[in-house]
């Protein structure tokens, strides 16, 4: 993630705090070629698509989630667990809203939510009604099986007074980034907000969250870091800089004796705010640090390394007394340098329960409050992640991806902010995408941003936002997508790459040569090494995250890079990846994905290119060049022999009335951004199974609910329907 990224959050505070009472016009008639996905208020019958059945009757009640190597799993009968998540609810609802909301969620085959909001006023100072809402959500959600997950803190929500506790010098115009690492006072103040929110009683049930393993887990701080840009002396008020000056002298005195022995052996290299008769020292600008890596330098990275693990490690020694169960993730952050500080980031977090990280696939978007919004004028880039395009007009492709997910000290792993944003035509590829090289990864969560209501509207709150969640081509793709996910329908790879980084070599600056988050165009292929010796200052081609499973471990020792003969299944010439399992192909040439597993077939991307597309159990043709057709087994049983299988179909989505005008460079300019409601792009193409009892295969065409329409033939060949995304398969008896 970049820079420009610092805001996303920003988003879902506001829709958090928008009535999602706000209506649109709500035509009835479908823009040329497309046609309007408006589904009717969910009465809940009985539905094809209705996953409420792979939730726990009540979330919690086979005992608190706990990592066991590198999978979460039910701690009362070992029950391995994956999370397919989103960012909610909408901070306004409540009572029968809420339910309703759990309600949509479970059919979906969500089963976490992660409640990310402050639990504190302006002033700091814990608030109570926020504690009790919490509670409400928590048990709303655990009724329909799903966990809850909390995060607290954001420096992004805070712009302390001058008369703020513990916060000397803020004055109401900067955010308190990096503070809590180092300042016991404001420590002590986030620490009464945990206090307060897992040891309220219910007001209904008496019992305190700190007990209930509904609660899945806790995220200690979002999105701050010492190593990432917000960390530079402009950024702290005066006192609060000389607080930490003050610690790394004192750090260094305990190193080497004395500031002046420190400077001596950084061979004189100084700061214009050093001041040894004052027992402060300096700290560098971030780009120097990992650019020159000076002895100077190392210490400066040691020291705030230290700083930032303490501040963890005391933080979760507090909620084990106070006597929570569940599960603790420190951050989730990027850092100033993927290569050398990303390591030591996720070094920090090691002594969590799992590692979380966020990753936004962006659509570059410009113009006043992008950030956050969508509007006329705006400037975007339709971006293929099938096809890694670039991220500015012009340049080659870029060889990365959110989907990435490495497996670090072999603990478990969740992507706890994710989403394609939009206007994006190439968002269809999003829920297949992350489901399916999810499960290839061995990735524990995906928790996608944002849920923002569960009415289909294009504009949920008082903006139109980027990463709106409840459209047809990102929750209407969650059935199958979570099926995919939750129960592994494609297999998890085999270890493709494992890197081990010697502590001392990363504290001596010298990177790792798996750096996540670290853009790698096209033009770079020929410097990737594909046997184990890896050089110094090498990177592992970012492709094996497409293979298999990539490890990172942190020892004491130094040990050669492990690379598995799968590397060879990337096929650079011919622009293909092919999975170690060979259960999904990507041609990122043509910009297709192929899902060949024994309980899920198809393809999503320009099937138009891909010709007759040909699996195990299906063949699939279609003129559209950007669609999602894929078959996904009910029962249990592979589709060669399945008796009831779901046919999930997708196509582009977009606002009614939304118009984009090219520009010379590439990008293109909203002319406007529409209004309710949803519209697809009528869908084409031809569906048949190969299985001899193909003609004994009635299919059923459901609507946006999932409920029966009408009987439209047999598996033997379909012909999809121009207005239908979800069919039902079934063996006639």
């Amino acid at each position: 993630m970049r820079a420009s990224h610092l805001l996303p959050i920003l988003g879902l505070i506001g829709l958090l705090a928008a009535t999602a009472a706000e209506s649109a016009e709500s035509p009835t008639a479908s823009d040329s070629g497309w046609f309007a996905f408006n589904p009717s208020p969910d009465d809940f019958k009985e539905s094809a698509i209705d996953l409420r059945f792979l939730n726990e009757r009540i979330a919690g009640q086979h005992g608190f989630i706990k990592s066991q190597a590198d999978q979460f799993v039910r701690s009362n009968d070992g029950q391995p667990v994956r999370f397919w998540a989103v960012n909610g609810p909408p901070n306004s609802e409540s009572g029968d809203d809420l339910k309703r909301t759990a309600r949509v969620l479970a059919k979906r085959g969500v089963n976490l939510v992660r409640v990310h909001g402050a639990m504190f006023g302006d002033n700091g100072h814990v608030a109570p009604k926020k504690i009790l809402h919490a509670i409400e959500i928590v048990e709303a959600m655990k009724a329909e099986g799903i966990y809850t997950h909390f995060s607290i803190y954001f420096p992004l929500w805070m712009k302390p007074k001058s008369d703020a506790e513990g916060l000397k010098g803020y004055d109401g115009t900067k955010h308190p980034f990096a503070a809590l690492f180092f300042n016991e006072d404001f420590q002590a103040q986030y620490r009464s907000w945990w206090n307060a929110l897992l040891t309220t009683p219910n007001p209904v049930t008496k019992k305190l969250l700190v007990d209930d393993p509904a609660v899945f887990g806790v995220e200690l701080v979002n999105e701050d870091s010492c190593f990432f840009w917000t960390f530079r002396p402009d950024a702290l008020p005066e006192p609060q800089l000389r607080m930490l000056e003050g610690q790394f002298g004192r750090w260094l005195k305990q190193q080497y004796g004395s500031i002046e022995s420190a400077q001596s052996k950084w061979n004189g290299l100084k700061d214009s705010r050093d001041n040894a008769a004052e027992g402060r020292v300096g700290f560098r600008p971030l780009y120097n640090i990992f650019s020159d890596r000076t002895p100077r330098d190392q210490d400066t990275a040691r020291f705030l390394f230290e700083t930032q693990t303490r501040f963890y490690q005391e933080t979760t020694a507090f909620l084990r007394k106070l006597g929570f169960k569940g599960e603790i993730t420190a951050s989730n952050w990027v850092t100033a340098s993927p290569q050398i500080f990303g390591p030591l980031e996720k070094l920090s977090y090691a002594g969590g329960d799992f590692i979380d990280r966020h990753g936004y696939f962006s659509t570059m978007a410009k113009g006043d409050s992008s950030a956050w919004s969508i509007r006329n004028e705006h400037t975007y880039l339709d971006r293929s992640a099938l096809k890694f395009d670039a991220d500015a007009p012009g340049k080659p492709r870029n060889f990365v991806h959110p989907v990435m997910d490495p497996i670090y000290q072999n603990k478990p792993s969740m992507i706890s902010e994710t989403t394609f944003e939009r206007p994006n035509r190439f968002r269809t590829e999003a829920p297949l995408f992350f489901a399916a090289y999810g499960a290839l990864q061995g990735s524990d969560a995906i928790v996608h941003f944002a849920f923002d209501g569960s009415r289909w509207s294009v504009k949920p709150g008082f903006w139109m936002q980027p990463w709106t969640l409840m459209s047809p081509a990102m929750m209407g793709q969650f059935p199958a997508a979570a099926l995919i996910f939750r129960q592994g329908l494609v297999r998890a790879g085999e270890t493709v790459a494992t890197v081990t980084l010697n502590t001392n070599d990363l504290f001596a600056l010298k990177g790792t040569p798996l750096p996540q988050d670290a853009a790698l165009d096209e033009l770079r292929a020929k410097d990737l090494p594909q046997g184990s010796d890896v050089k110094g200052g090498q990177r592992l081609d970012p492709l094996l995250h497409f293979v298999g499973q990539t490890r990172v471990n942190f020892t004491n020792s130094s040990k050669p890079v492990m690379l598995s003969n799968a590397a060879e299944l990337i096929q650079r010439s011919r622009m293909t990846v092919t999975s170690s399992t060979k259960e999904l192909v990507l041609n990122y040439g043509e910009g297709t994905l192929i899902l060949d597993a024994p309980q899920a077939q198809g393809i999503v991307g320009n099937v138009k290119s891909a010709g007759t597309v040909e699996t195990r159990d299906l063949q699939i043709t279609s003129p559209l060049d950007l669609a999602s057709i894929v078959a996904v087994s009910l029962d249990g049983a592979p589709l060669a022999v399945s008796k009831k299988i779901l046919l999930q179909v997708m196509s582009e989505e977009r606002a009614t009335g939304f118009a984009s005008e090219a520009l010379p460079d590439g990008r293109r300019k909203i002319v406007s951004i529409g209004r309710d409601p949803w519209q697809l792009k009528r869908l084409e193409g031809t569906v048949r199974f190969k299985r001899a009892d193909a003609g004994n295969l009635s299919v059923t065409a459901l609507d946006g609910n999932g409920y029966n329409k009408a009987r439209v033939g047999t598996a033997q060949e379909l012909q999809l329907q121009p207005e239908t995304i979800y069919y039902l398969i079934e063996k006639r008896e």
